[in-house]
Order: C-alpha cells, then sequence, then structure tokens
C-alpha cells in the first residue's frame, strides 16, 4: 500500500509582516527560556547550540509555517513507496548500471563497469547483490547467479582487512593486465573520527587521486560516534581545503560529455555506498514512487519540464530562466540591502508579483523595476520551496542528513556531499550551483548586507530541506542544526564540490577502454566478419599503410573557429594546455573568425577513452597524451 507525504506550496507570507515579527519574538523567548513546544522539539544536535544563533533559523520556519495555512496554492503530492525485502538492492543495481546482474543478460556496459572497481567499490556491490540473491533464494522466485562468478572469489564474504592501492602508472592509469596491490593496514592506523578543530591557521590539503573510500581504514567495532555534536557558527570554525592538482588538472562537471557524466554518477553511487560502508555508516535513500506537479507555468513545476520550455526560447538553457533572473535582480540591486533573505517582503505584494510573473514573464511584458529586493529575495525563496521534488532530490535527502549527524569529521562530511552533489540530476545541480553562487556573493556583502555564512545557511536551510509537510515537520525540525551545517558546507565549500574527482575520471576512461576492447573481440568472432576478411585476403595484396603519419609525442590540434585551422605540436614534460591555447593565439592573432572574438577558448580532448574532456589550462598534454593516445585535440569555446 502506497504511503503519501503532502508538501503545501506556499504562495506567499500571507500575515502581515507585523505578524510574522511579532511570532519570530515569540520563537526566540522561547529558545531563550528552552521551552520550545513539541511542534518545534530540538535535536540534541542543536541543544549543544547557542540558542540565539538559531533565531533566524526558527523565524523562518515560522514564516514558511503562516505561508503553508494561508492554503492559496494547489498542495503537490509526492507519494513514496515502501521497499518489500530486496527490492532496495536490485534498485541501487539498477542504478548503478549494473542491472545486467538481476537480468542475466551479457550487457558490456555492465561488464565494463565490473572491471573498473577498486576493491572497496567491489565488496559494496558485492555485499549488495548478496543480500538481493539471498531475498530471492528465500522467495523462490529463480536461480540467481553466484557471487563468486561475478566478483571470482572463493568466500562471498567481503572482507575489510585491507586497503586498496591500485597499480597506477605516471599518468594516472591502471596498468593494463595488472591485478590491484593490496597493502595490509594496522587497526592502530584508523582515521580519528574526532570533532574538527578547524581555524584560520590550519589548512588541509585534499587529493583526488585515489578514492575516497580506499583511503579510510577500518574503524574498529568499539568506537562510537560523538552524539552531541556542537556546531560552532563562527566561519573560523571551518577548516580551509585546498586540492592539489595532479598533472591531469582538475575537471569541472561541466567539462565531460552527459555519456561520461551518466558514468560518473554509476561510480559516484557505488563509491558513496563503499564509502559509507567502510565509515560503518548505513546509507539511506528515500523510494519516491511519484512526483505530481504542475505541467506549466513558472512556480511549482518541475525543473525538468521548466527547462524544456526556457529552451524553446533560449536553446542551451541549463538554469530555469525565471530562476536566472531573480538571481540577477538581486545580485544588480540587492546584495548590499541589509538582511537581504532574512527580512521578508511584503506578502501582498510577494503575492501580486507572483501571478503576474506567471502571467506576462513569457511574454517579455513584466516589470523587473517594479520588485523590490526583499519581495525578490521572497520569490526566490518560494521558487525553491514550491518544486515538486527538492532541489536536493528526495532520493537522497536522508544522505545528506546522515552525513553530519553520523560522520563527525568535517574533511569526510565534504568528501561525502561531494559524491552526493556528483549524484545529483544534472538539470538539480546546475540550478543548485547557479544558487550558491549567489548566496557566496551575499556573504561576501556582509559588511553592508550584515549577513554572515551562517545567517544565510541559517534562512536557507528550511527552505531546501523542509519539503514533506505536516506529517515530517516535528522531525525536520529537529535537524535544524544539520541542515544549517550542510548548507554552509555548501556555499563555503562550492568549489570543491563542483570538480569531479580524477580517480572517478581515471575509472571512466578504463571503462570505456574495456567497453571497446568488448566490442572489437566481439567484432573479431563475428561470421560475417569472417567472411568478409577472408574474400579481402584473396584479393591483391596492397602494401601497409602505417597505422598514423604522426611520430610519437606530437599531435596535431584542431581549431576551426581560426584561420589556421590545425597545427602539428611537439609536447614534452612541461607543455601545458594553455601554452597550446597560447601558441594559437599568437598564430591567428589577426586572422580569427569574428563570432570566436570574445568567447573563452579551450582545449578539448576527444574520443579515444573518453567522450569528450574540456581540459584544464594547466593540464601538461604528455601525460594527458599517454592516457589516451588515440584522442582527437580540437580547440573550441568552452560550454557554459
Amino acid at each position: 500500500m502506497e504511503q503519501s507525504f503532502v508538501q503545501d506550496i506556499p504562495a506567499s507570507h500571507s500575515p502581515a509582516s507585523r505578524k510574522s515579527l511579532s511570532r519570530c519574538r515569540r520563537i526566540n523567548r522561547m529558545l531563550s527560556n528552552e521551552s520550545v513546544p513539541p511542534a518545534f522539539s530540538r535535536s540534541n544536535s542543536q541543544a549543544s547550540m547557542d540558542s540565539t544563533s538559531m533565531e533566524d533559523f526558527w523565524c523562518e520556519v515560522e514564516s514558511i509555517k503562516e505561508s503553508r495555512e494561508d492554503g492559496s496554492e494547489e498542495a503537490m503530492l509526492l507519494e513514496f513507496k515502501p521497499a518489500d525485502e530486496g527490492e532496495l538492492e536490485a534498485e541501487w543495481l539498477q542504478d548503478v548500471g549494473l542491472s545486467t546482474l538481476i537480468s542475466g543478460a551479457e550487457e558490456e556496459d555492465g561488464q565494463a563497469l565490473l572491471s573498473t572497481l577498486t576493491r572497496t567499490q567491489a565488496a559494496a556491490v558485492q555485499k549488495r547483490y548478496n543480500t538481493y540473491t539471498q531475498t530471492l533464494r528465500k522467495k523462490n522466485k529463480h536461480t540467481v547467479r553466484d557471487v563468486r562468478d561475478i566478483f571470482g572469489t572463493s568466500d562471498s564474504s567481503p572482507t575489510f582487512e585491507t586497503v586498496p592501492v591500485s597499480p597506477v602508472s605516471s599518468n594516472g592509469i591502471q596498468l593494463p593486465g595488472q591485478k590491484p596491490v593490496w597493502k595490509s593496514v594496522s587497526s592502530k592506523s584508523c582515521l580519528d573520527c574526532g570533532t574538527d578543530k578547524g581555524s584560520p591557521s590550519i589548512t588541509e590539503e585534499l587529493s583526488y587521486d585515489v578514492s575516497f573510500s580506499e583511503s579510510i581504514t577500518v574503524l574498529l567495532k568499539t568506537q562510537e560516534w560523538p552524539k552531541n555534536q556542537r556546531f560552532k557558527k563562527e566561519d573560523s570554525a571551518l577548516p580551509k581545503f585546498i586540492v592539489r592538482k595532479s598533472r591531469f588538472g582538475l575537471t569541472e562537471v561541466g567539462d565531460l560529455s552527459p555519456e561520461d557524466m551518466k558514468k560518473i554518477r554509476y561510480l559516484s553511487l557505488i563509491e558513496l555506498t563503499a564509502f559509507y560502508d567502510a565509515l560503518g555508516v548505513e546509507l539511506k535513500r528515500n523510494r519516491l514512487e511519484r512526483v505530481r506537479g504542475r505541467e506549466n507555468g513558472l512556480f511549482g513545476v518541475p525543473l525538468t519540464v521548466l527547462l524544456e520550455n526556457d529552451q524553446k526560447k533560449v536553446p542551451g538553457t541549463k538554469v530555469p530562466l525565471i530562476f536566472q533572473k531573480l538571481l540577477l535582480k538581486l545580485e544588480e540591486t540587492g546584495l548590499e540591502t541589509e538582511g537581504i533573505l532574512r527580512v521578508p517582503g511584503s506578502a501582498s505584494r510577494v503575492k501580486n508579483l507572483h501571478q503576474e510573473l506567471e502571467a506576462k514573464f513569457y511574454e517579455d511584458t513584466f516589470d523587473w523595476d517594479q520588485v523590490r529586493n526583499n519581495d525578490a529575495a521572497g520569490l526566490l525563496k518560494m521558487f525553491i520551496r514550491e518544486l515538486p521534488s527538492p532541489l536536493f532530490t528526495v532520493e537522497y535527502l536522508p544522505a545528506f542528513i546522515t552525513l553530519v549527524e553520523k560522520i563527525s569529521k568535517i574533511k569526510l562530511q565534504l568528501q561525502a556531499l561531494h559524491l552526493l552533489i556528483m549524484l545529483m540530476p544534472e538539470a538539480n545541480r546546475d540550478t543548485a550551483k547557479a544558487f550558491l553562487q549567489f548566496l557566496k556573493k551575499v556573504v561576501a556583502n556582509e559588511g553592508k548586507n550584515k549577513m554572515n555564512l551562517w545567517n544565510v545557511s541559517m534562512i536557507v536551510a528550511p527552505n531546501l530541506f523542509i519539503y514533506k509537510g505536516k506529517r515530517a515537520n516535528q522531525q525536520e525540525m529537529q535537524a535544524a542544526a544539520t541542515t544549517a551545517h550542510i548548507v554552509r558546507l555548501l556555499i563555503r565549500y562550492q568549489d570543491i564540490l563542483w570538480t569531479v574527482p580524477s580517480f572517478l575520471i581515471s575509472q571512466v576512461r578504463k571503462m570505456n577502454e574495456a567497453a571497446m576492447n568488448n566490442s572489437k573481440r566481439q567484432l573479431m568472432f563475428d561470421k560475417g566478419v569472417r567472411k568478409l576478411l577472408r574474400r579481402k585476403t584473396m584479393e591483391r595484396e596492397r602494401p601497409e599503410r602505417p597505422e598514423s603519419d604522426i611520430p610519437e609525442g606530437v599531435i596535431r590540434v584542431y581549431a576551426p573557429l581560426h584561420s589556421k585551422v590545425s597545427m602539428a605540436i611537439q609536447l614534452n614534460s612541461q607543455t601545458k594546455a594553455k601554452d597550446i591555447l597560447a601558441r594559437f593565439h599568437c598564430e591567428n592573432s589577426h586572422g580569427s573568425s569574428q563570432n570566436m572574438r570574445g568567447q573563452i577558448q579551450s582545449l578539448h580532448e576527444i574520443g579515444g577513452n573518453i567522450g569528450q574532456h574540456c581540459l584544464d589550462p594547466d593540464a601538461f598534454m604528455l601525460d594527458v597524451y599517454h592516457a589516451n593516445p588515440q584522442a582527437e585535440w580540437v580547440i573550441k569555446p568552452k560550454a557554459s
């Protein structure tokens, strides 16, 4: 039987602003007296915080509650399906691209994916497959493949006593034909899971060369997580992280082709599961059955539907146009407004603006000059709250909460958050990125708008994470400090979170290589092809042509928009992508195509063991060339 949760979609702040402020004062008095009613009962993590630091959160919650009580908007229905035994594992296998393990079919993608997994990732897959097969055997549905047939192990129980180190060549790719080497790790070298004591003078270095799950040693069974976490609201409480660039440079989410990003999502879910397994934390997911939303309009419409409509108007749009316009309005006039995002706009004005936008936005007749900054901020938050499915997705919201409640070390929280961002659908991820970039600008103007990182996080958190409606309000409100801390991490470390870890790109390369090798083997055994080859050998002999007329270490770079469209370039160990771009710019400074002027040109790696990869200007080209010698190299504008 299906279980439903109703999300009341707020139209505006229906009570007058004075009423909202008086309720906020009442909430503040309750917080100061520690006499919070059951509907607003707080968790241990919240109770450990200074009560005055929670005022912004509870005022925003009260404002949202009032807007929901207004009832002027049609309620959105989120329907969840309870999980039968074994169904969660079956869905997980499908979500990571391993449906072949369920169907029994010998699909190339599934086999290629399995061949690239690290030890900890394989253990995570093995664990879920074991549970799935055991459930099927109990139900006597059908014969299933033995896990040993898939992983080639003599024992179906995964072993977690070692941390794997894959043999890697100088170009960062695992050497073909070599098996992983496992280095034993003493239990004394377990990671310290105590609360971070970050300060401005402490800087931690992050490396993407090794998977996160491989870098974690097994926690002792007797070790417990700290129960009462204490979140410090000062910005200095967060450590400073720096990412060490490999010789391949850094890769942003939009730098890879959609096909390769799909594989990144498969691998990210496997890695996230392995990461949580290594930490002894359960990875929980909601099973969303159906989302009922509006099919047209601006507010309360699924992101994918909005983008389909917007792309008809502006091709290539990745963030809804109404969301872009609200952000632009606030960036142009509202960043220095005191209390922006926190001080509510006029309820009646916001409601009228909402209705007028729905009617006039796509006709380009809406007058944006009439919109006040606080009203624009109210519309922005309303847009986020009214999404039929939360911006950070219903499915993985429990995982977001868990990463703070169960993982106390900020570096590990950041790694889990990084993988969750990689899992987000493209529309959600692009919209979230635009929103977080705006929030970063708000914080940067703290001196004038009086909104620091913690204030902004407290205001934004309930708009992002309170979504299910009245039946879940109490549970979600108990996670107040948790959700605010998540938003704080998202804002502070967003430049890190939107880069693709290099170990995942290496796995995608190996996955593509394995798929190509499987295709070649299949082609060679095809009877029709063999007959054709036999017939060709009977024809007159032809002189063999060299595979390539380009010497080793020399690449031919194509630049269709330049007057000189190609150039052979000898690489050395210090040649970077930006050096090649500079050389083309120098050679074509007076004859480039008119439509490329003003555009940012980038060097792209296309084909071979990658779909398409926009290279970091600091990437060392000889290393990239050795990793993918069959690629083509093209200079063209970077996708926006």
